[in-house]
C-alpha cells in the first residue's frame, strides 16, 4: 500500500498544502513542495508509482514524462529503479523549477527539461518510459477538483495526450523498453487500449484500483450518464455510489 500523508484524496482542501511528506510505504520519505499552479498527486499518483516498483526488476535509463512535482521519478530513483540520474520533463515550466528544488532537497540526480511530451528529448532513448500526462475527458476536468489552476487539454474524450505518448514512445525506447501508463475511465478506455494493441506487440494491464466519485462529480449526474452514453467515459453504479477506476499498463 502506498501512503501519503493527507487526509483526504479527493478534495481541494489539499491543493491549500504548501509542503507534505510522500511516505511509500515506510521506505521512501520524499519532502514534496507543491505549487497551486502544478498538477498535484493523487491516487492515479500512487497506483503508478507501486505499480512501476513492482515492475521494474532491473535499474535503467527512465523518463518520467508530465513529472508534475517530480514525486513519481523521485521515489523510482530512491527505490533503486533509475540508472544514474533522473529524467523528467513536463509543458508547465513552473512544474520543471518545481521538480528542480524538490530533487536538489531530496538529494535525486536529474535532467528537468520543458516541452510537451517528446519535444524536450530530440533522438534520445530509454530502457522506461512513465507517462504520468493527464487522462481525463476535458468535460470532466471542468467539473472535477484536480484541475483547479491547471490545464487539461486532453480532448473531449480525454484520449489525446495519451494516445500521442503512445504513438511517439516507440520512437525514444531502447530495445526492450518498456512505457508504463495509466488509464482512467474517465476517458474512453477502449480507444487507448485498442490503440496501443496496435502499436506495440505486447500490451498488457498489471493493475486495477477502483475509486469513489468525489462530490464535485457526482453533483454532476446528468452530465455522467451523458458522458458514459456516448462512451466518453466508464464507470459503475453500486449501491447509489459512483465508482470509476485506474488501470496501469505496460507496453512493449
Amino acid at each position: 500500500m502506498v501512503l501519503v500523508i493527507r487526509k483526504q484524496l479527493f478534495t481541494i482542501e489539499k491543493y491549500m498544502t504548501d509542503k507534505i511528506e510522500y511516505n511509500y510505504k515506510d521506505k521512501i520519505n520524499i519532502d514534496l513542495a507543491l505549487n497551486k499552479d502544478v498538477f498535484r498527486p493523487t491516487g492515479t499518483t500512487d497506483v503508478l508509482i507501486d505499480t512501476v516498483v513492482n515492475s521494474i526488476k532491473k535499474s535503467g535509463k527512465l523518463l518520467d514524462l508530465g513529472c508534475g512535482s517530480g514525486v513519481v521519478g523521485m521515489v523510482l530513483y530512491k527505490m533503486g529503479k533509475i540508472d544514474k540520474k533522473l529524467y523528467a520533463s513536463d509543458i508547465n515550466k513552473n512544474a520543471i523549477s518545481q521538480l528542480e528544488n524538490n530533487c536538489l532537497n531530496n538529494n535525486v540526480s536529474v535532467d528537468a527539461r520543458v516541452g510537451s511530451t517528446f519535444d524536450p528529448w530530440d533522438e534520445m532513448k530509454f530502457d522506461y518510459i512513465v507517462d504520468d500526462v493527464s487522462g481525463v475527458s476535458e468535460s470532466i476536468a471542468e467539473i472535477s477538483p484536480w484541475f483547479d489552476n491547471t490545464s487539461c487539454a486532453t480532448g473531449v474524450d480525454g484520449t489525446d495526450l495519451i494516445i500521442d505518448v503512445i504513438n511517439k514512445s516507440k520512437l525514444h525506447l531502447n530495445n526492450n523498453g518498456k512505457l508504463f501508463f495509466p488509464v482512467l475511465s474517465l476517458s474512453n478506455v477502449n480507444k487507448i487500449v485498442d490503440y496501443a494493441q496496435k502499436e506495440f506487440d505486447n500490451v498488457v494491464k498489471l493493475s486495477r484500483k477502483e475509486w469513489v466519485m468525489p462530490e464535485e462529480l457526482t453533483g454532476h449526474v446528468d452530465k455522467l450518464r451523458e458522458l458514459k452514453g456516448k462512451n466518453i467515459i466508464d464507470y459503475d453504479d453500486k449501491f447509489g455510489m459512483f465508482v470509476w477506476y485506474t488501470d496501469i499498463y505496460v507496453a512493449w
